[in-house]
């Protein structure tokens, strides 16, 4: 099959000399969110002001090299795939990952955006489906959430809570209750990989009859953990 006859033409109006600093890009098995199995590229940016006590992410926090949006997309387009993640570290933290983001769609890829929550996500194009973390206490970034961020989510965006313990999950229900979060956009609930028992978390959510969606890191069932994957 053939995925890149047109479709890697950019926006006229999009600079594509700025750059970013990249982490790396790789091609993989989406793990996470509703896109779960797809094969997929991440384009993973350098960077991130939080450091939730669970990170598996810490090798991109720094390093990483600077790419111009043009080569981001040449590379991206190497693989023959309609599916599209920006991810970090936390990508919004560049400036111009806005602008990648805009590129991206463009270029008619099915781009999905993984965020912390912490940062504005109101310049976002609508076209991206945003997967917005809400960070719970055992992250220890509790404080960071955003929570005017809950303002500009649509239908096709999904919020994720990594839970920790018993406390992080009841503290989720609260928060799915307090702000009607269901009835906004899809509601994630992953365990801590190696912290939290996925069985133990399937029962809370049944005894409990949440309107969620329970995930467990696909990746991580096959690679473990590591860059690349």
């Amino acid at each position: 099959m053939n995925f890149s006859s047109n479709k890697h033409t950019c926006h006229a109006g999009i600079d594509k000399a700025l750059t970013l600093r990249v982490s790396e890009i790789f091609y993989s098995l989406q793990g996470e969110t509703s896109r779960t199995g797809l094969p997929t590229v991440f384009i993973r940016l350098t960077g991130c002001p939080l450091r939730c006590g669970y990170c598996d992410t810490a090798y991109a926090f720094s390093g990483g090299e600077n790419m111009t949006i043009a080569a981001i997309l040449a590379q991206t387009a190497g693989y023959l795939t309609r599916y599209v993640t920006v991810t970090g570290g936390e990508p919004l933290a560049q400036k111009n990952c806005l602008t990648l983001l805009t590129a991206l769609c463009d270029a008619d890829y099915s781009v999905s955006l993984e965020t912390s929550g912490a940062l504005d996500i109101s310049g976002v194009d609508p076209r991206v489906s945003k997967i917005m973390d809400i960070k719970t206490p055992g992250s220890g970034e509790m404080d960071k959430n955003r929570w005017s961020n809950l303002n500009y989510l649509t239908t096709h965006d999904e919020i994720k809570f990594v839970l920790c313990d018993e406390a992080d999950y009841q503290w989720a229900c609260c928060m799915i209750q307090q702000h009607n979060l269901d009835t906004r956009c899809p509601v994630l609930f992953s365990p801590v990989h190696g912290q939290l028992d996925q069985t133990t978390l399937a029962d809370w959510i049944l005894r409990d009859q949440l309107p969620v969606r329970m995930q467990i890191q696909l990746h991580k069932l096959l690679w473990e953990d590591g860059p690349g994957r």
